[in-house]
């Protein structure tokens, strides 16, 4: 009291107390000496203090009964003026507290005077209120008697005094007990001494403090007074009402409670005094029943009255309030009165008072708490909190049924009609207006009953308005509506405050469980036992919660269920609905929070309901969840009377009709302003409590899918649905103002599933099963019919996944499965959308950054990829052609990543098969192409197999050509992708390898690949080869073609990269497998004639038969396969199995050329001339220029090179010097095995035999198809030999020179074709040979060169040599027969006739003549040639043309024949006779004479138009042939035999001399025309008769009948001569004749002189005689007329004259 105690105030005080003596003693000068004379005094004393004490006020309050004294007296005066002076100088000094424990007794008495009096009575009472107020000196009874006299002022006749003294004993009875809690808190510093024994005398009041005396002994009077029962402390009282007390009691129990509770004897009070008191005064309203007694007698006893019984229930919410605890079976009762005083027939303004107190309590959710737990959870307890909520549905529901039996309301008492707007905004507060407008309500309506919703507390407090109303003694009339409204409100904030409180202290026990479980981790020891003690103490704490959480939400879900549903049904208010949405919406929340399943569930049902148009068809919503909901009789299914269904008929606005969604739907339904509303809170409950759903969500979801359904909601993009109607659904009817809500329905249905991201893991899986199942649903109503499905479910499915994308591991498996079962549904917009689900889901959860990141997480990667290859195993095209879109989405913008994923997205490509449509097969190839040009590099290694056999795969659909071609060509970029990249491809694969052996070993399984020995990166490129080898077998020729020249490219180009030991493998499983499944689709090929290769492509005639396409690819696949064999022969060759290679490959080279097909035949034998020109692995083209490794001069190497490789390189070059240079110059290069080449060689010689004699060998019979090899065939055939005979020929042997002869001979014999003839054949005129016979010869020279050069013992081959060349001479005239087959011959065939033609074979006999003419020049010496015979074969075989002379096909063909001879015998004549006495020419001789004979004296007649020229030049050669035979043989008699000399000597003479014949030949003639040649015969005769030489008698006895016969000859000649020219006189003799005797002449002439040239002694004497004999024949001619005979004549007789000589003696010659 700073204020009073200042210097300035204490002197201000002084002075108005002096001038307050000073007025006093003024006004009692004249009738109060008495007091004037105190009043002065006091001054005096006054003064005194003030000068005598420091502390003046301490002095003062010492003093003070004598400073009061004088103003006392003056208010004994009794006169109002000196009274109201005095007291308030009183009230001065008491304000200054100044005033003593005796004045203040004084004053007191002094006022009660007063009162008595009833002087000044508010003055009054504003002293004892100042004097009460400002200090604590008043005590015990002089406190009693102060409060006393407010009573006794309280009831006096004066309405101000009443109500001001009122008022004061409230304020001092206040004053009263605030000084206890005073004085409390001053002692509560001292210790407080623990009470060591309960005070047994619970009245004694000895042991409390005064001020809490004072207190207890007024309340204890208090209770007394209300009790009708006279007071102990407040002694005096006259008068006391029931309602004052009990207002007093009430106020005090409000204000001080802890006094109550601190004290024990106040408690004793509660417990003792005042609850009985209640009770007792509560009886007469327990036992009222409305309209029983009808009397209005006043027995307060009896009828409940309103100012009392409000006025108890204020304390009963007293002391349910504050003193519960102490209260609780007292509490019980109270509760179980209020719950009994809402039933029907109590009086209208009883329940609503008793409303309001229940109101009251469902404010404070901690004292429902309590009550939960005091009394529900106890076992034999009242279930007070379920009953007060029960008690609130059924009262709610009696408004409904029962009429109001009270004065129905008229408007103006229906208080305001602003409706409590929606739940965020603050409800309009304040009292009932009474005056309100007249406008539609807002209002609950139910079967014909309207109750209004009145305005009637701000939310969440419990103002009340009867309760309030204590100046009313009669009982109200309550509004309608008004008891509706509040226990409405009270439900709502019982909602809302018990959530509220759950909620809050569920978390607590969230974040206390976070905290301790984080702060676990406590270095010391102890502190972690603490911790797990608090721990432990936590959870047992969290346990009782959560017991009595569990059982408030059991005990009152049913009642708040019952009750809400039904107001929900009757609301025709947005607000209230929005409310009761509110409130059930929490309720479910809260259920589920606490996981109260069924309580949830029934909430949810309730809204689910409310949503859907009434009586909906919802099967969710009608299981048997629902109906066991409770024992009571609130059902939800509606069964009971209590618990009405929702009534169809509710006033409420229509905004939509749609079609119900069901397999038949039935005609439409209608949506309410409700129903929506309905469906937003639903939607909101999902959104804010999906957590807490579980099982619920199928429920909820199932509402949802049918309004979306009924309002025509369809799922767009990314799930999200969107307005939008189905064709099918015209009855689709939306007012403007749905229309504009839609937007946001779908928007928060799209909300609510990207907020399922914040859902615990558990509660996702609760609602993907939910959408699951819907889906389900949905599948089951779509089969069957091609009706719009409800696409509802897979829509959400899809937003969830998409939100989620952060966990999606663990919703990935359950989404996916169902989403493939969508997939496969029959009706196709169902399955659209489940694959566009699906492949969204999937390029979503590719694209979506994950942490780890994907590339870090190969599992969940696998995982993601997973579903779109079980998208393979569906059939309809429509999906798998999604799943190939989506793959090529992924390859655009995720192929740099997939990693692992490579495996699966390949398969997805490969799996699409053959018979899945032109469309899937393209989009799949294009995903394929874009892999191979973009994401080699990129995909792990292990995958490039599966590149591989993809591509191969789509080679093999047999759609699209285009595909398959195309397909190749990536098998061959991905050839070459492997080649550059071989290193890297290689490492990476090794190590996979390793990891994987390693894996197995651990396993102890075997690790099984294809290829497997073989390392992985050449199993990888086996795969290739394995695929192109497929790709080759290919029923399309394109294919195949394309195939083949690929596969041998990249073989060719990289196979250096492949191991050795891999080759092995190369040839057996990849060319020697290919080349047999073409040999057999060949030999097996259909022969049909295709028209038209698809569409209108024309086709070659080279190519319209399978078996002809057929053969294009054999001949590629041998043709490479060789061109391998012979470009990596060094590689091959030391794989140790290379000669049975060698062998297949011979005799697949074997089987292609015996082919009945010319291309392949002749291929074949290409290829065989290929494998043999290696003549060493070093080709011309390779050789380098220098040796980087090796300096020794590179030997040639037979077979190749073999060693370890230091390093595999990787280069395309295959040069001897960089395969050298790959081994270590430590170890010398090893030639392979010669005999082992050697044994190659023979192999190959053999298959050449096999051909050679199998395809020229004649067939049997012929006909149309006979199949005979072409002139190429053949040529290639005979061509390959001289290659392949220079590496056998030094085992080349009789026998196999016989087989050659053969195959050479029948391949010459070889007809051609009518058709190719004008190709080959030249015309006839010309003289060349044909390619085959070029080939033939050349064969042969290359055999006699070989054998010139060759040992001695190869030259026993000439005469085979010989003898086939001579067999090819004779062709000149007698052409070959190949079989029984008809040829004619090329001059006279029209090449339409013929089939076949024979060749023209004159040149190459001549050909082959020349040959042997060259050939025996050069060996007629040999000993081989000598003994068999071949001189006289020679002869034998020119005999044929000789004899023929013109009639041999050409004319050439005896002139070459003559020029021959004459060479051949110019040398084989010396040899003969060298050789005469072994007799091996024997047979030769008569021979060679039939020849000559033949030949000079030809049967064949010149023909007709041979001119003079061309006959001399004929006759010319007639006479070198003679002039041989003076020259070489006659010279030589004496070796000859002499029959042979005999026959010659006959011949000349045949020449010499003209026909003997006397008739003209014309024989003759021809004859007759040879002068030259007769002239040389003679004159070889002559010269031959008179040779000195003649060594045996025998031969000169040949010469001289040689000479006899000629002389004869001639005699005989002149005389016919003479004869005839006698005869003819003048006419001149024929030409013939003439000349013959011309002739004879001459040879007369040439006689003579030959024998005048010889020595003497060498002429027979007889000879002479025969020549000197002819003179006078001679002479007889001289008469012939001819000038040409007589000139002759002339010649002959001149030599004559050496005769005329005289005859001398007869000499003897001697014998010669």
């Amino acid at each position: 009291m700073s204020g009073t105690n200042s210097p300035e105030a204490v002197k201000k005080l002084l002075e108005n107390m002096q001038s307050d003596l000073r007025a006093l003693s003024l006004e009692c000068k004249k009738k109060f000496p008495p007091v004037k004379e105190a009043a002065e005094s006091g001054i005096i004393k006054v003064k005194t203090i003030a000068a005598r004490n420091t502390e003046i006020l301490a002095a003062l309050k010492e003093n003070s009964s004598e400073v009061v004294q004088p103003f006392l007296m003056g208010c004994g005066t009794k006169e109002p003026k000196i009274t109201q002076l005095c007291l308030a100088a009183i009230q001065r000094l008491m304000s200054h507290e100044v005033v003593s424990e005796t004045a203040a007794g004084n004053i007191i008495n002094m006022l009660w005077q007063l009162m008595e009096n009833s002087l000044e009575e508010l003055k009054l009472l504003q002293t004892v209120l100042v004097l009460l107020t400002t200090n604590t000196v008043v005590h015990d009874e002089a406190l009693s008697k102060a409060i006393v006299l407010c009573f006794r002022l309280h009831f006096t006749k004066d309405n101000i005094t009443n109500n001001t003294a009122a008022a004061t004993v409230r304020q001092v009875v206040t004053v009263v007990f605030e000084r206890m809690v005073a004085e409390d808190e001053r002692h509560r510093d001292i210790l407080e001494q623990p009470v060591l024994q309960a005070n047994s005398n619970r009245r004694s009041v000895s042991t409390l403090k005064p001020c809490a005396k004072d207190a207890y002994m007024l309340f204890q009077d208090l209770c007394q007074l209300v009790n009708a029962d006279a007071p102990y402390w407040l002694v005096g009282m006259t008068e006391m009402t029931r309602t004052f007390g009990l207002e007093l009691l009430e106020s005090v129990l409000n204000d001080f409670p802890q006094v109550f509770l601190q004290h024990q004897e106040f408690s004793f009070l509660l417990k003792e005094r005042v609850c009985p008191l209640v009770i007792k005064l509560f009886s007469p309203n327990i036992k009222f029943r409305q309209g029983s007694s009808t009397s209005s007698s006043p027995a307060p006893v009896e009828k409940p009255y309103f100012p009392i019984c409000m006025r108890l229930l204020r304390v009963v919410s007293v002391l349910i309030k504050q003193f519960y605890s102490l209260l609780v079976t007292e509490c019980e009762i109270f509760l179980s009165l209020l719950v009994k005083f809402l039933d029907a027939d109590k009086p209208q303004w009883l329940r609503a008072v008793a409303v309001e107190s229940i109101h009251r309590l469902c404010v404070q959710p901690q004292l429902l708490r309590s009550f939960c737990q005091s009394y529900d959870m106890k076992q034999h307890s009242t279930k007070v909190f379920r009953d007060i909520v029960n008690a609130l549905g059924s009262f709610i529901q009696s408004l409904f049924l029962v009429p109001p039996t009270g004065s129905p309301a008229t408007t103006n008492q229906a208080g305001n009609n602003n409706s409590g707007g929606p739940v965020s905004a603050p409800a309009n507060s304040g009292m009932v207006g009474i005056g309100g407008g007249v406008t539609l309500l807002p209002a609950f309506e139910y079967r014909g009953t309207w109750i209004p919703i009145l305005t009637i507390t701000v939310q969440g407090s419990a103002k009340a308005t009867y309760l309030e109303m204590l100046d009313k003694v009669e009982p109200p009339t309550i509004p309608e509506g008004y008891a509706m409204s509040v226990a409405f409100h009270c439900l709502l904030d019982l909602v809302r405050g018990i959530t509220s409180m759950i909620e809050g202290e569920l978390g607590e026990v969230e974040t206390e469980c976070q905290t301790t479980t984080e702060g676990a981790s406590s270095p010391t020891q102890s502190s972690e036992q603490q911790d797990l003690q608090s721990t432990s103490d936590q959870m047992d704490k969290e346990i009782v919660s959560r017991a009595v959480w569990e059982e408030m939400v059991n005990a009152c879900w049913c009642g708040l269920l019952a009750a809400l549903s039904l107001l929900l049904d009757a609301s025709t208010d947005e607000a209230a609905t929005e409310n009761i949405l509110k409130a059930e919406l929490t309720m479910a929340a809260l259920c589920g929070r606490l996981g109260l399943v069924t309580s949830r569930d029934a909430f949810i049902t309730a809204i689910c309901k409310g949503s859907l148009p009434p009586h909906y068809a919802l099967t969710v919503l009608n299981t048997t969840t629902a109906a066991t909901l409770s024992n009571k009789s609130y059902s939800i299914q509606g069964q009971s009377v209590m618990m009405i269904s929702p009534s169809s008929e509710s006033h409420q606005q229509v905004v939509a009709v749609g079609q119900p969604l069901a397999v038949q739907p039935q005609g439409t339904v209608m949506l309410t302003s409700k129903n929506i509303q309905c469906m937003r809170t639903l939607l909101n409950l999902a959104h804010c409590h999906g957590a807490v759903l579980g099982t619920s969500w199928q429920l909820v979801l199932a509402t949802l899918q049918h309004l979306v359904w009924i309002l025509g909601l369809k799922p767009s993009s990314g799930g999200a649905l969107k307005p939008g109607r189905a064709v099918e659904g015209p009855s689709t009817v939306l007012t403007t103002a749905v229309m504009t809500d839609l937007p946001v329905i779908s928007n928060i249905l799209s909300r609510l599933f990207e907020s399922s991201q914040y859902l615990d893991d558990v509660s996702l899986h609760h609602l993907i099963n939910a959408l699951c199942s819907l889906s389900l649903e949905a599948m089951d109503m779509a089969y069957g019919n091609n009706k719009e499905p409800s696409l509802f479910a897979v829509a959400k499915l899809l937003e969830t996944g998409l939100v989620n994308m952060h966990r999606i591991e663990i919703l990935w498996r359950p989404l996916t499965g169902h989403l493939l079962e969508v997939c496969q549904h029959p009706n196709s917009r169902m399955r659209e959308w489940g694959a566009e689900a699906l492949t969204s889901l999937i390029k979503a959860g590719l694209t979506f950054n994950h942490d780890p990141p994907l590339s870090q997480n190969q599992r969940l990667q696998l995982l993601l990829l997973n579903p779109l290859k079980e998208m393979s195993n569906i059939n309809h095209p429509d999906i798998r052609l999604k799943q190939l879109e989506c793959v090529l989405q992924i390859l655009q913008s995720q192929g740099d990543s997939l990693g692992p994923g490579w495996p699966l997205v390949l398969g997805v490509m490969g799996a699409i098969r053959n018979d899945q449509g032109e469309s899937l097969i393209r989009t799949a190839f294009q995903c394929l192409q874009l892999v191979v040009t973009d994401f080699l590099p990129t995909m792990p290694c292990t995958c490039l197999q599966i590149v591989v056999d993809v591509a191969g795969s789509f080679g093999l659909h047999n759609q699209e050509l285009n595909i398959s071609l195309t397909s190749i060509g990536l098998l061959w970029n991905i050839s070459d992708y492997f080649f550059q990249r071989g290193e890297t491809i290689e490492k990476e694969l090794n190590k996979e390898e390793a990891a994987q052996q390693k894996q197995a070993e651990e396993k102890g399984v075997v690790l099984n690949r294809p290829f497997h020995p073989a390392p992985p990166f050449d199993c990888l490129w086996l795969c290739l080869y394995a695929k192109l080898g497929e790709l080759c077998v290919d029923p399309r020729p394109a294919v195949r073609k394309s195939a083949g020249q690929t596969l041998f490219s990249t073989i060719g180009a990289h196979g250096t990269l492949l191991q050795h030991s891999t080759w092995h493998t190369v040839i057996w499983k990849v060319l020697f497998h290919l080349l047999d499944r073409v040999r057999e689709s060949s030999t097996t090929a259909d022969k049909e004639k295709i028209e038209s290769g698809g569409g209108n492509i024309l086709i070659h005639h080279s190519r319209d038969t399978a078996e002809k396409q057929w053969a294009e690819t054999w001949v590629l696949t041998l043709a490479g396969v060789a061109r391998i064999f012979n470009t990596r022969r060094y590689l091959l060759q030391p794989l140790g199995d290379f000669s049975r290679a060698w062998d297949v490959l011979l005799d697949h080279i074997q089987s292609a050329a015996l082919s009945k097909n010319n291309e392949v035949s002749l291929a074949a034998l290409k290829s065989f001339q290929e494998i043999l020109q290696i003549v060493s692995p070093v080709r011309d083209s390779d050789k380098p220029e220098t040796l980087p490794v090796v300096n020794v001069p590179v030997p040639v190497l037979i077979g190749s090179i073999s060693g370890p490789g230091l390093s595999r390189p990787f280069v395309r070059t295959d040069s001897i010097g960089e395969r050298l240079g790959r081994y270590s110059s430590s170890e010398t290069p090893i030639v392979t095995d010669e005999l082992e080449d050697l044994n190659l060689w023979w192999a190959a010689w053999n298959t050449w035999y096999r051909i050679g004699s199998e395809s020229t060998k004649p067939p049997i019979t012929f006909d149309k198809l006979t199949f005979i090899p072409s002139q190429p065939f053949l040529t290639a055939l005979i061509q390959i030999f001289p290659a392949l005979y220079q590496h056998i020929k030094t085992g080349f042997n009789m026998d196999d020179l016989q087989k050659l002869g053969v195959i050479l001979h029948s391949a010459v014999s070889v007809p051609i074709s009518s058709d190719a003839s004008p190709f080959i054949l030249p015309s006839y005129t010309e003289a060349v040979l044909t390619s085959l016979q070029e080939a033939v010869l050349t064969a042969l020279d290359v055999l006699q060169k070989a054998i010139c050069v060759g040992p001695e013992n190869m030259q026993i081959m000439y005469p085979a040599i010989f003898d086939q060349l001579l067999a090819f001479v004779e062709f000149s005239c007698k052409p070959p027969q190949y079989g029984q087959l008809e040829t004619k011959h090329i001059a006279n065939a029209k090449y339409n006739q013929a089939e076949w033609v024979a060749l023209n074979y004159v040149p190459f006999a001549e050909r082959s003549l020349e040959v042997v003419v060259d050939l025996y020049q050069k060996t007629a010496c040999h000993k081989a040639v000598v003994n068999e015979k071949v001189l006289q074969n020679i002869i034998k075989t020119l005999r044929v043309p000789l004899s023929l002379k013109y009639s041999c096909p050409s004319e050439s063909t005896w002139k070459l024949a003559v020029s021959s001879l004459l060479k051949v015998l110019s040398i084989g004549l010396p040899v003969a006779r060298q050789h005469a006495s072994s007799g091996k020419f024997d047979s030769m001789w008569p021979e060679l004479a039939n020849t000559f004979e033949d030949f000079l004296f030809t049967k064949s007649i010149p023909p007709d138009n041979l001119s003079i020229q061309e006959f001399q030049r004929n006759e010319s050669i007639d006479v070198e042939v003679v002039q041989l035979i003076s020259t070489e043989i006659l010279p030589y008699a004496n070796f000859i035999p002499k029959e042979f000399v005999g026959q010659i000597m006959t011949m000349l003479n045949k020449g010499s001399i003209h026909s003997q014949s006397s008739s003209f030949t014309e024989a003759e003639i021809d004859i007759r025309l040879r002068e030259e040649f007769s002239k040389m015969c003679f004159e070889t005769l002559l010269q031959f008769s008179f040779s000195s030489k003649v060594t045996t008698p025998q031969e000169g006895y040949i010469s001289r009948m040689a000479l006899s016969v000629l002389l004869k000859r001639s005699q005989d000649v002149l005389h016919r001569y003479i004869e005839d020219e006698r005869l003819s006189g003048k006419c001149p003799l024929p030409r013939q004749q003439v000349t013959e005797i011309i002739f004879v002449l001459k040879a007369v002439s040439t006689l003579i002189d030959s024998l005048k040239k010889t020595q003497p002694e060498n002429v027979d004497g007889n000879t002479w005689a025969q020549v000197i004999a002819l003179y006078p024949t001679l002479v007889e001619c001289i008469t012939c007329s001819s000038s040409e005979v007589c000139s002759a004549l002339k010649e002959a007789l001149v030599p004559f004259k050496d005769f005329m000589q005289p005859p001398a003696s007869k000499v003897q010659n001697g014998e010669s």
